[in-house]
């Protein structure tokens, strides 16, 4: 190189005049620089200003050619680095990129996000909304080709194919970023573009950070009108601005567009620029600084030099520049490193503004010979000379096919070379070369030289699924569908094409602008002499073409040309004999001859044949009859019609080409019954229908029918035209006339009609016959018998007997049918206007959607949004959610099942094996299971097990296959078995299939068990690239790599040559601490040795044995654990292939590490790795003893963390190991567990379940260490609960929750001890137990689980305790005795159970039932003996039976009741047993003496309650001994039970007129009962409800009527509801918990509008004096409602009235920075209002000052300053502000309210003198305005 330098010729600076010349000579040897060189040289010549400058010119005169060469070296991609600042012309614009030209015949992109900040943001709203914004320009509207842009390299990278691309940025804030606010100087030129239209003009967003830019309207109007054809501008629209004005250092910025200041706008020095933030796109005053044969150096801007390379001269004036001439020249580009200038004097740079005007090449495309070479750039190209004198550029690639054959020599100066113009630079107005042969010899240079029909040759790319990739050309690709690989469709194309073969194909489409190719290699239309049609308008009728059949109907076959071109073969043009089955002639794919008939290029309609010959047609006779007869129609005749309007009933259509009307019944649309109205709905006035049928014609009333089964039918022939041509045993197709209870009557096409007996309607027995036909149905029918006289046939439409061959292809026939129209309906779809109509068309079961949850319905199926387009509703049912649980805004990934044209619905499913199909090839024939996934009214939509796919198969094999017995139909989620008919889910998205007998039906979903090894396998994406590429590696093979990716359980590592292998976190260190993850020990980026231990088979996730030939294809696994990278290495166990065996190497007991991979949220359980190769689970239960850890495992556990778990067993499905981080789990006597209960038993207790399937059981006695009311009431079915394991006896765990057990170390307080035998009680003990039942002779109790008897007392002088009866018990309960009412037996018990429970809270403080008892009253030692006691206690049983009788029926869990009792041992249970029968034949009848009324309760006080009866005891006082009741019963004669009658008579008639008095206050709970069923909705009467219990300190009552009214009042009354709500919200802050009142506020907000509700509580608080509280509640609401002004105002009240005045300041800030700008002055006032009141009244004055200077006219601020003035100011501040108001210019009608005020306020606080100054004033005021109006 060195010696090439030396021989390199100096000189030729001195032939200025002939630059190129001298250029050609200089350029014989290619000594190029290296850019390092160029760096240093240049960046100490820019840092030296000034005098230094002489000096450097003086070295430089020494430096040899070779540096001058290097310094203009023209751009190229690897001269760019990132943060250059460049100047670019618009090449083209696509809808989501710029292409940019730029200097050098350089490119790059700009992509839509990369505009600007607001059009980012616009986009983003955009998606969002998922509906197009109004005022948002796409890209072609905002940029046109030709523009210049500033634009900064935001990155550089490499292509799919191995292209270098550069990635551009317009951003003004990357553009402008080395401009600051303090650098802008009025008179720069800077770009910008527009971020939002303001009322005066528009913000401009030109990227410096602390300015606003902001251009006037005025400023722009010119512009607008000029340049944007006076639209306004929009957001993202980009511009060319001069700073006018600069204010406040640079933070407000006034722009201008002018069109005459921005083109003659240049940089000086004092706009201060300097190296750093140069822009491209200025211009610039310059001296010459020195000439040279490859450009220029300038002198600008004082200080600083730049290059200008030779493209980039003025081609007028090149050879003419000399020494210190004054050019203008613009900047280019700044190199940000080297600070390297580059300029250009290019007149159409130097005025900016305006577009380059020259964008294209007219030769483009062409082939040139012996082109001479002008100079070579060893680093970026060479240009050549073209003949006429233009300068043209070929870059580096494209000097040769390749780098190999790369010589440099052959680019001297003079040399000539063949080459052709591939593209043209708009910047250097250069065209571009390329000399590669493969590009010179391309047939096409791009999608716009090729024809459609053209011939073309192509390379074979690569072969997919949906068809072949052929390279054309050097930068087009096309496609050849799979229909198109051959002439014939071929099943394994890879077989008959391999990659790298080239092929000759002809082309079927060609479509530039989105660079769309498809081809065909379908040998006969390659080959094909005929001509080509490429538009309709070629099809001249008598044209014989080829062409191949897209589709085959039953009414013909669609054949497709080029370009898109269609037509239709007729059936009766398919052959010259009828041809009944199209679909078994012709096939899809088939490549035909046909003939044109007639072409109607306007509609693009085509009417083809296949009957080359041109005999005359016989068909065309009846068409011949009709015009003879004039218009009239035959029955049986087939026609087109056009439909003229839609009924109730059908189609009122047009028959063509007469425009006869007649009528299309909806039945008649189709044989599918559930088609008629589908395609009823979707068929528009206007739409065309081929090949309807005439059924009948009476009276000009013409009926039609479009069933394709009659319409073959009769062109069949098949259709007897009268009954002499009918004979029994006949087959025919009809349609159901009419049903009646005996039968149905069947009409055929030809009007001919016959019935159908019940008898023979059906195999199956009919019950009735509407439940098996509808009107209108297609239907075929067997005569059984016929009368030709009477003209009457029967008919028998047993499936039996009207068999059509082969079930499997009737029934496939019916499906594609029923699919085929469904279709139609598609294509009528996409017409309309609406968007969600077209895609709703385009959505096919099978695709897959990414959708966001919008809610989850109560029946459990789940809405979606997020769909293509807004409005679309999405829904998965409750089975295909799929038992995942989700909530509102999770992003999901769904399959679509159905889409229901009619409701406009898109039926989707989560289900894991549809979400993630398997690739797997399908044969034609096989057989699957499947599983149903959604049923249709004549088809269903069933999964492919195996692989996922969906596929349809019909529920009828018949047309007449109607009716199924429930045990018949389907089930969604039921398994049956199918074979598949097509393999390819072709336009329906659905694979066609015929189910197999029901037989093989199964009622489980046979969906694999979640417990199979490759469940949810999620293979890291990571891993499956580059699985293709074959490796060498072996099992102990050392290799480096870089880490690519790190997942929490394994590293992704990129070995040579792209192999991808893994690295398992229990490969990385030797010992893991606990709780770390290993993986984070590697970074991304990072080399890493690592030894080979295994290969994973992408396929099956097996480890492969070395051996196995599929072991090349594998991942290897490597470790970089130290020992093993050392010597000795482990290879994966790879040869026993079933995880079983690797599990069994684990014991039970044993302690492993293990790394986190997931939580499993359904399952409850944490998934595992301890190896690659094994995984493992560990039961939630088995993770922690705690519950906090149990309720959010997520927080405790990260994924990826390492954990120290102690193996439990195989787990049941034996693929996983089944670990435990508490220890081993033994349920064994005396051990601690966590357990969840599955089961709760009301009165008994709990049933909790164990990991691995164990069961254990609580009582209610050792739920807690002391007995509540409702022991059961916290526990629910899946709570987790730490058991304490009592006893393991005959395999039953018995536990006990008592925290004495399970947390003996706590020492707690045990209230209630346990009794575990009688030996516990002691005689004396006071204990508590639970009511076991009521029996006449007395109450049990039940101390503990078993059933011993104890005898027990409640006399207060044995408890200690109060009595368990109040005194106000003993009047009225035995009085109730004798009151009877109708309630039946179950009515009293639910009524007593509510009673009862809320009874049970009356005692204070204890929770004690009040057991009536007459023992207060007569306190008696207890006695010494045994009988003795028995009978004291029978004495009390008549009251205790009158209050407990109807709880004989087993207790509820709330009935539980709770008493204090004292014990006496002694009875034992023979004892017991004597006493039973005594007592029941002692009273018999006394046994269902209470019954009770509705009204009676409990709850209400017990002094209050109204006896209906005179009592039949004694009165409360008597001092009577104890006597049995029935003795005094006995005594009384017949006058007193007549007199006691009377008595209560009047008693009754008393309490009903006390009742009838409408002013008497409710006095007790049955009043208030009565009120509110009178006036349910009224929220006041239920507050002194409330209130009422709150008086009596009944809290827990008060409560439950507050519920009560919410259930009660009418959701209508919202405000009503919601006084019930803030009550209860104030009773639980009064009396409640922090948590009880939390609980309501929720409920609260989810059941009211959730503002008025925090609003409410905030209230509450403060006046609670919870400041606190009411503090947080408020920053929490100001988070929620942060739009909302009343919070603010609130929180600002509350803060004043704190006295925290700096803080309210602060919030009316925070205000106005979160509201919009419209509330400001409504706020502000308000907070003005508030300081006036809570605050300081000086303060208040400044801000209602200060808003008034600003808002003059705002007279409701006015209004309300008078207000508070008057309220808190003198009388002088009062005048004064009237004295100002009254001098506003403000409308008449405002200004007569301030005088009128004034004069208000005055006379009430002034003298009579003041009040007259006012009306002087206010005359004054009318004259002047008159005096205006006059003038």
């Amino acid at each position: 190189m060195a010696n090439l330098e030396e021989s390199f010729p100096r000189g030729g600076t001195r032939k200025i005049h002939k630059p190129e010349k001298a250029f050609q000579q200089s350029v014989e040897q290619d000594n190029l620089f290296d850019i390092s060189t160029e760096e240093g040289s240049t960046k100490r010549k820019k840092n030296q200003k000034g005098p230094a400058k002489t000096k450097k010119l003086k070295i430089e005169k020494r430096e040899s050619s070779k540096s001058a060469r290097e310094k203009f070296e023209i751009l190229s991609v690897e001269s760019l680095c990132e943060g250059m600042r460049i100047l670019g012309c618009v090449k083209e614009v696509n809808e989501l990129e710029l292409v940019i030209s730029l200097p050098n015949g350089l490119q790059g992109f700009v992509q839509v996000t990369e505009i600007c900040d607001a059009y980012t943001k616009k986009l983003n709203e955009q998606v969002t909304q998922e509906q197009p914004l109004k005022d948002l320009l796409h890209l072609p509207e905002l940029f046109s080709p030709g523009m210049l842009v500033r634009c900064v390299v935001s990155s550089l990278g490499i292509t799919d194919r191995g292209k270098k691309s550069v990635k551009l940025s317009l951003n003004p804030k990357n553009v402008n970023r080395v401009l600051s606010a303090e650098a802008l100087k009025p008179g720069m030129l800077l770009t910008g573009t527009i971020s939002s239209l303001e009322d005066h003009g528009y913000l401009v967003d030109i990227g410096v950070d602390g300015t606003r830019a902001f251009l006037p309207l005025l400023k722009a109007q010119e512009y607008i009108r000029q340049k944007n054809k006076g639209a306004k501008l929009k957001v993202g629209q980009y511009l060319n601005c001069i700073v006018e004005k600069v204010k406040g250092n640079g933070g407000v910025v006034s722009l201008s567009i002018g069109h005459s200041e921005v083109s003659t706008a240049i940089a000086t020095e004092e706009q201060s620029w300097n190296l750093n933030n140069l822009l491209p796109g200025l211009v610039v005053k310059a001296q010459v600084q020195k000439v040279t044969p490859f450009g220029l150096t300038l002198n600008f801007l004082t200080f600083f030099t730049g290059v200008v390379d030779f493209m980039h001269l003025d081609p007028k004036k090149a050879g003419t520049y000399f020494s210190n001439q004054a050019v203008r020249a613009c900047i280019l580009c700044v190199h940000p490193r080297t600070r390297v200038v580059r300029l250009s004097l290019r007149p159409i740079f130097l005025q900016p503004g305006r577009p380059l005007t020259r964008l294209s090449c007219q030769k483009l495309g062409a082939v040139l010979d012996d082109i001479p070479v002008q100079g070579f750039f060893k680093k970026a190209g060479a240009t050549f000379r073209l003949k006429d004198g233009v300068l043209a550029y070929a870059r580096l690639s494209h000097l040769s096919d390749s780098k190999n054959v790369f010589n440099p020599e052959a680019f001297k100066p003079g040399n000539t070379h063949k080459c052709r113009i591939i593209d043209y630079s708009q910047m250097d107005e250069l065209a571009l070369l390329s000399l590669r042969t493969s590009i010179i010899e391309a047939q096409y240079l791009r999608y716009h030289d090729i024809e459609p029909g053209a011939v073309v040759k192509g390379t074979v790319l690569t072969i997919k699924s949906y068809g072949m990739l052929v390279k054309v050309g050097e930068q087009m690709r096309g496609l050849v569908p799979p229909m198109h690989l051959a002439d014939i469709l071929i099943k394994n194309p890879e077989k008959k094409y391999h990659i790298g073969d080239e092929v000759k194909c002809r082309v079927l489409l060609c479509d530039p602008e989105a660079k769309k190719l498809m081809m065909t290699l379908k040998k006969t239309l390659i080959e094909s002499k005929l001509p080509v049609i490429t538009c309709y308008a070629d099809a001249k009728p008598g044209l014989q073409i080829h062409g191949f059949i897209i589709r085959v109907k039953d009414y013909g076959c669609i054949v497709k040309f080029y370009n898109n071109v269609q037509g239709l073969v007729p059936k009766h043009e398919l052959s010259t004999e009828y041809i009944p089955d199209p679909e078994r002639v012709f096939y899809t794919g088939q490549v035909v001859k046909v003939v044109v008939l007639n072409c109607e290029p306007s509609k693009e309609r085509m009417l083809l044949s296949f009957k080359l010959s041109s005999d005359p047609e016989p068909k065309k006779e009846p068409a011949g009859h009709s015009q003879k007869k004039g218009k009239a129609i035959n029955v049986g005749q087939l026609v087109d019609v056009k439909v003229l309007e839609k009924t109730k009933d059908g189609l009122e259509v047009a028959v063509l080409p007469h425009n006869i009307r007649a009528f299309l019944p909806t039945s008649h649309l189709s044989d599918h019954v559930a088609n008629g109205p589908l395609l009823h709905h979707w068929l528009q006035a206007g739409d065309i229908l081929h090949r309807v049928l005439c059924l009948s014609q009476s009276e000009g009333h013409v009926l039609l029918c479009r069933k394709p089964a009659l319409v073959s039918t009769v062109e069949g022939g098949q259709d007897p035209k009268n009954f002499s041509e009918i004979h029994p045993g006949m087959l025919l197709t009809g349609f159901v006339k009419s049903i009646k209870d005996y039968g149905v009557f069947i009409q055929f096409p030809s009007g001919l009609s016959g019935l159908a007996p019940k008898a023979i309607m059906s195999d199956k027995f009919v019950t009735s016959t509407s439940d098996h036909f509808v009107e209108g149905q297609t239907v075929v029918a067997k005569v059984t018998n016929v009368d030709e006289e009477k003209q009457r046939m029967l008919l028998s439409l047993r499936l039996s007997d009207c068999g059509l061959g082969d079930l499997a292809t009737t029934s496939l026939l019916l499906l594609s049918q029923c699919l085929e129209e469904l279709q139609g309906v598609r294509s009528l779809m996409s017409n309309r206007d609406s968007v969600l109509i077209q895609t709703l068309a385009e959505m096919t079961p099978g695709m897959f959607l990414d959708l966001v949850v919008q809610e989850v319905l109560e029946d459990g199926s789940v809405v979606f949004s997020g769909g293509p387009v807004p409005d679309l509703v999405l829904r998965a049912s409750r089975y295909h959610r799929a038992g995942q649980e989700v909530e509102s805004g999770q992003k999901k990934k769904v399959v679509i099942l159905n889409v229901d044209l009619l409701k406009l619905e898109v039926h989707v499913s989560l289900h894991q094996d549809l979400v993630n199909r398997k690739a797997k090839k399908l044969r034609k024939g096989s057989e699957h299971q499947a599983i149903v996934q959604h049923l249709e009214k004549s088809f269903a939509i069933a999964s492919l097990v195996e692989t996922g796919h969906l596929a349809a198969f019909s529920l009828t094999s018949h047309l007449n296959d109607t009716f199924r017995f429930d045990s018949e139909k389907l089930q969604v989620g039921q398994g049956v078995s199918l074979t598949l008919k097509t393999t390819e889910p072709g336009v329906t998205g659905l694979l066609l299939a015929v189910e197999g007998p029901a037989a093989k039906r199964t009622m489980r979903p046979t969906r694999k068990d979640s417990e199979t090894v490759d469940e949810d396998e999620e293979v890291d994406p990571a891993l499956t690239v580059g699985t293709i590429k074959k490796h060498t590696l072996s099992i102990g093979d050392m290799v480096t790599g870089t880490v690519k990716s790190i997942k929490p359980t394994h590293v992704v590592v990129t070995l040579e040559d792209g192999i991808i292998g893994c690295i398992h976190a229990s490969h990385i260190l030797d010992d893991v601490p606990e709780g770390t993850s290993p993986t984070t020990k590697l970074k991304v980026g990072k080399m890493v040795t690592a030894r080979v231990i295994g290969g994973r088979d992408m396929k099956t996730f097996k480890y492969l044995p070395i051996s196995h030939p599929r072991f090349v294809r594998t991942i290897p696994e490597l470790s970089v654990r130290p020992s093993e990278l050392e010597d000795g290495h482990t290879a994966l166990n790879t040869h026993s292939v079933s995880p079983v065996e690797k599990i069994k190497q684990y014991q039970a007991g044993q302690t492993v590490t293990c790394f986190l991979k997931k939580y499993n949220v359904v399952k409850k359980w944490l998934e595992v790795e301890i190896a690659p190769d094994i995984r493992g689970r560990i039961p939630l239960l088995l993770t922690s003893l705690s519950f906090k850890v149990l309720k959010h495992p997520d927080k405790k556990f990260r994924v990826g963390q390492a954990l120290r778990a102690t193996v439990v067993g195989p787990d049941s499905s034996k693929a996983f190991l089944c670990l435990s981080l508490i220890g081993p789990h033994k349920l064994e006597e005396g051990e601690v567990a966590m357990g969840r209960v599955v089961k709760v038993t009301p009165n008994e207790g709990l049933t909790v379940s164990f990991p691995f399937g164990k069961i254990g059981t609580v009582s209610i006695f050792h739920m807690s260490d002391s007995y509540s009311e409702m022991p059961l009431e916290d526990f629910v079915p899946q709570k987790v609960v730490r058991c304490y394991i009592l006893s393991t006896a005959d395999n039953v765990l018995t536990l006990s929750l008592r925290s004495s057990r399970t947390n003996p170390e706590t020492k707690s307080k045990v209230e209630d001890p346990e009794i575990n035998s009688i030996q516990d009680i002691k005689e004396g003990q006071l204990l508590r137990g639970y009511i076991g039942s009521i029996q006449p002779h007395g109450v049990f109790f039940r101390l503990n689980h078993q059933k011993n008897l104890v005898e027990l007392s409640f006399l207060p002088g044995d408890t200690g305790k109060p009595d368990v009866l109040s005194a106000s018990l003993e009047g009225p309960l035995p009085k109730q005795e004798e009151r009877k009412t109708e309630a039946g037996e179950r009515d009293q018990k639910a009524e007593k159970k509510n009673q009862k429970r809320n009874e049970k809270k009356n005692q204070k403080g204890q929770e004690e039932v009040d057991l009536p008892s007459k023992e207060k009253q007569q306190p008696q030692k207890p006695q010494a003996q045994k009988r003795g006691g028995r009978e004291r206690r029978e004495s009390g049983s008549e009251q205790e039976r009158v209050s407990k009788k109807p709880k004989k029926a087993g207790l509820s869990e709330e009935d539980d009741s709770l008493v204090d009792v004292y014990y006496r041992e002694g009875k034992e249970e023979a004892e017991e047993t004597n006493v039973l029968p005594k007592e029941k034949q002692t009273k018999p009848a006394e046994a269902p003496r209470l019954q009770l009324s509705s009204g009676f309760a409990w709850n209400a006080r017990l002094d209050s309650l109204t006896p209906a009866l005179p009592p039949l005891a004694e009165s409360s006082d008597s001092e009577e001994d104890e006597k049995p009741h029935q003795a005094t019963q006995k005594k009384k004669s017949k006058k007193e039970r007549e007199l006691e009658k009377q008595k209560a008579e009047k008693e009754l008639s008393r309490i009903e007129e006390a009742l009838m008095d409408p002013g008497r206050q409710p006095e007790s709970a049955d009043d208030f009962d009565r009120l509110v069923l009178s006036s349910p909705n009224s929220s006041i009467l239920w507050l002194q409800y409330m209130a009422f219990h709150l008086q009596a300190m009944e809290i827990e009552k008060a409560r439950a009527v507050a519920e009560r009214a919410l259930k009660t009042i009418s959701f209508r009354e919202e405000q009503e509801k919601l006084n019930v709500w803030v009550a209860l919200l104030n009773l639980e802050n009064m009396y409640g918990s922090q948590e009880s009142l939390t609980k309501v506020f929720e409920r609260a907000v989810q059941y009211n509008e959730p503002l008025k509700v925090f609003l409410h509580l905030a209230d509450i608080y403060a006046k609670s004096e919870k400041f606190q509280e009411a503090g947080e509640l408020y920053n929490r609401m100001l988070k929620r409602f942060r739009q909302e002004k009343a919070v603010w105002i609130k929180y600002g009240a509350f803060l004043l009235r704190r006295s925290q005045a700096a803080a309210s300041h602060r919030v009316l800030q925070r205000a106005l920075e979160c509201l919009p700008s419209k509330e400001h002055v409504d706020v502000i006032a308000k907070f003005a209002q508030l300081e006036f009141q809570l605050g300081d009244a000086e303060r208040a004055k400044a801000i209602f000052e200060n808003t008034l200077s600003t808002y003059p006219k705002r007279t409701d601020v006015w209004s309300v300053y008078i207000d508070m003035t008057i309220k808190h100011g003198s009388q002088k501040d009062v005048r004064d502000i009237f004295e100002r108001v009254i001098h506003l210019s403000l409308a008449p009608k405002r200004m007569k309210f301030f005088f009128k005020r004034y004069l208000d306020y005055e006379k009430q606080h002034g003298t009579e003198k003041d009040v007259q100054a006012v009306k002087a004033k206010a005359l004054e005021y009318v004259e002047a305005k008159s005096s205006v109006l006059e003038d």
